[in-house]
């Protein structure tokens, strides 16, 4: 039986990344109807999500996550605060569809309760350690204060997947992706891509980033700090949210179809 599930809902995958503040609601919908059963199962919850079109447009255009520039310093303050702003916004609409599921959640935005980057961040985690029937604590990649000399920065849900797992007692962590069915041989777009389902070292994988929209590392990024959780934690996967059925599956039977991390 599952001790605690820690998900992350990647920003491909609940928002459409190729328009600004636009939510993917049926996609949400269906990876949400998944969660609930989750709990029903009487497993405690905690959830991650990316921003997707809700925060890397306008952090990729003002530099966000290099800390203040004092030449454009002006416009940066003010589109960190716009970031915050949309961030919370998402995160009240990832709220909502709980909600409409009958699945009590609360938003913790980092901007309130982090300080700095990274997976070493400084923050007090403790409010995410509930057991069932309190309310899913819900947070986000997000713009936190770094008290030095960069101001700011961005941390990223997958900094947040790290920590929470390490620290909180967690069963199973679990990354969803809206492109793909887990970590392939390729880009999901070629023909011959395949699935990896076990990941360790020694296999290969060719990580795609696109720059031009993600300010947070892409897929390479995510695949190490799932590898840094893997010490910590026996169950760590990347699967398809397009397919939410199978974490389900994963927790019922122990495999499901994407692929498993393994530690470093």
């Amino acid at each position: 039986m599952a001790s605690r599930v820690v998900i992350k809902l990647g920003g491909g995958l609940i928002t459409d990344k190729g328009s600004m503040k636009k939510l993917d609601s049926y996609s949400l919908e269906r990876v949400v109807e998944s969660i609930s059963s989750i709990a029903e199962m009487g497993v405690p919850i905690v959830i991650v999500h990316g921003a997707g079109s809700f925060g890397h447009l306008l952090a990729k255009k003002w530099s966000i996550s290099g800390g203040v520039d004092q030449e454009i310093a002006k416009e940066q303050r003010m589109a960190v605060e716009e970031i915050r702003s949309d961030m919370r916004q998402l995160n009240r609409l990832v709220i909502e569809k709980f909600s409409e599921a009958e699945l009590e959640s609360e938003g913790l935005p980092p901007s309130e309760w982090a300080i700095g980057t990274g997976s070493k961040f400084q923050g007090d985690i403790s409010n995410f350690e509930r057991g069932v029937g309190s309310p899913v604590p819900i947070t986000f990649g997000d713009v936190v204060n770094t008290n030095d000399q960069r101001e700011f920065g961005i941390l990223s849900g997958d900094d947040l997947m790290v920590r929470l797992s390490r620290e909180l007692d967690v069963s199973h962590c679990i990354f969803l992706i809206g492109d793909a069915e887990g970590v392939l041989t390729g880009p999901p777009h070629q023909e011959d891509s395949k699935l990896i389902s076990r990941l360790g070292t020694e296999e290969e994988f060719q990580g795609t980033h696109n720059s031009e929209i993600d300010v947070t590392g892409g897929i390479s990024l995510k695949i190490d700090s799932a590898r840094r959780i893997a010490s910590d934690v026996e169950e760590v996967w990347i699967l398809d949210g397009r397919s939410p059925e199978r974490v389900l599956e994963l927790l019922t039977t122990g495999e499901t179809r994407g692929t498993k991390i393994l530690p470093y």
